[in-house]
C-alpha cells in the first residue's frame, strides 16, 4: 500500500517554490493514486507532467504496482481547500448548505473559520410598488455546507 503521507511530502516538495497549491491526494485501494494541484491562472499539462516524474522517482522502490494521475482540480468542481475559496474571490459560486438549501452570489471573502457570500433578493420594501434587488451578505462556516463550486457561464 503506498504511503499517502509520502505522496503529499513529494508534491509539497515540489511545490515548494511554485503558486500551484495542493488541492487533494486520493490513494484507492488498488494503489491508484490521485493528485489534484490548482494555481490562480490554471494548471499547465506540462506541469503536471514534471510532477508526476518528481514523485514517481520518489517513489521509485517503493511501490511496485500503482497507477499515478496528476491534474488539476476540476472547474466545475467542488472547493476543498481555503486557496480555492481565496482565488474565486469576486466571482460567482454556488452554495449547498447541509439543510439543502442552494444559494448563488458573489464569493465576497474566504478565512480559515468562515466565507462570505453576497446574494442579491428581490424584497418588497414599504411603500413601495413593486419589490426591489436587494443584496445581503450571509456567512457560512465550512461545516455547515455540502460544498461550494464556481458557477460556470457560457455567453
Amino acid at each position: 500500500m503506498i504511503d499517502r503521507q509520502q505522496v503529499i511530502d513529494l508534491t509539497n516538495e515540489w511545490l515548494a517554490d511554485k503558486e500551484y497549491f495542493l488541492v487533494d491526494v486520493v490513494i484507492s485501494k488498488d494503489d491508484k493514486i490521485t493528485v489534484e494541484i490548482d494555481h490562480a491562472e490554471g494548471v499547465w499539462i506540462e506541469d503536471c507532467a514534471e510532477l508526476s516524474r518528481h514523485i514517481e522517482s520518489g517513489l521509485n522502490g517503493e511501490a511496485d504496482d500503482y497507477e499515478l494521475e496528476v491534474g488539476s482540480a476540476g472547474l466545475g468542481q467542488p472547493f476543498k481547500v481555503l486557496q480555492q475559496y481565496r482565488n474565486h474571490i469576486g466571482l460567482e459560486v454556488e452554495v449547498l448548505t447541509k439543510e439543502g438549501k442552494k444559494l448563488k452570489g458573489i464569493l465576497k471573502d474566504a478565512n480559515p473559520e468562515a466565507f462570505t457570500v453576497t446574494v442579491s433578493k428581490k424584497e418588497k420594501k414599504e411603500g413601495a410598488k413593486r419589490p426591489q434587488l436587494v443584496e445581503e451578505d450571509i456567512i457560512f462556516t465550512y461545516d455547515s455546507i455540502k460544498y461550494t463550486k464556481y458557477v460556470i457561464k457560457f455567453k
